[in-house]
């Protein structure tokens, strides 16, 4: 589970709802001081929140973005239908596209996607290219998660089937490790868990043990990407961001230190890697 340093958005942020034609998203907009060089939307990963990206969004407003974060329908502070129906990757996909539709931005957005986020954020791009300036793979692979991942889910499944959401809580943290027993943000994310819709977490965690490859079919876009991830990760392994970046033609970045989640983990770094990418392709 992702670890924000903070539920608390900083000054240049603040939490409001985003309206689109497929319903509303709270998100977390953050604005820079001057006119905004072009506007990035990011999508939280699996089990996460808007806020695991809130380490970045004060460097990457000072660099001159507008940066929107959002939760996905069935996150947190989004909220969505008891059917796992209602989160097929299509349907979130869509989301994402009426997410950058309400933006406004004519030059389009630049989009990323941590972990499950940028599976979903790939399918988006997938269904149409156009809203969209470019693409952003955060710690997210080319297709199903490692094979341990793939149980763990089967297991979180599993319990969700027959558990309360606060009775799942209460057996994952009795799992964790004794240093993140004591870390100080405990009772944040449990509030964060007790929110998620466990359909959207059933339904998502089976996307993600049966992804298929779709490189081949993102990089005939020509749409420019770049590949971030740590040094290390546990869910997809980094031999294999690296061989997808490579058929991708794309950029790569590995941040130093980090693991699977360097927003987080390096956001100094990260927002650098991010707004150098960005400004590579220019202003609208």
């Amino acid at each position: 589970m992702s670890r924000p340093p903070t539920f608390t958005p900083p000054p240049c942020a603040r939490a409001r709802v985003l309206r689109t034609a497929r319903g509303d998203f709270a998100v977390l907009d953050a604005v820079p001081r001057r006119p905004a060089h072009a506007t990035a939307l990011l999508l939280p990963g699996y089990t996460g929140s808007k806020e695991d990206f809130i380490a970045l969004l004060e460097p990457l407003t000072d660099a001159g973005f507008r940066v929107v974060s959002a939760d996905g329908r069935g996150q947190y502070e989004t909220p969505g239908p008891d059917r796992q129906e209602a989160y097929e990757q299509e349907e979130l996909a869509r989301d994402v596209q009426a997410q950058a539709e309400a933006l406004g931005e004519p030059g389009g957005v630049h989009l990323l996607g941590h972990s499950l986020g940028g599976q979903i954020a790939r399918a988006a791009v997938l269904l149409d290219a156009a809203p969209f300036r470019s693409l952003t793979l955060m710690s997210s692979g080319p297709a199903e998660i490692v094979p341990a991942q793939q149980k763990k889910a089967r297991m979180l499944s599993d319990a969700l089937a027959s558990l309360t959401m606060d009775e799942v809580w209460t057996a994952m943290r009795a799992l964790d490790p004794p240093e993140d027993a004591d870390t100080g943000d405990g009772e944040e994310l449990r509030r964060r868990w007790l929110r998620h819709n466990p359909a959207q977490l059933i339904a998502t965690g089976a996307q993600l043990s049966a992804e298929p490859d779709r490189v081949d079919e993102l990089a005939a876009l020509g749409l420019p990407v770049h590949v971030v991830s740590g040094e290390s990760d546990d869910v997809w392994p980094v031999p294999s961001l690296d061989a997808m970046a490579r058929r991708l033609g794309a950029r790569r970045t590995v941040i130093e230190g980090a693991e699977h989640s360097p927003n987080t983990a390096r956001p100094g770094p990260t927002a650098s890697a991010l707004a150098a990418f960005w400004n590579s392709l220019g202003t609208v």
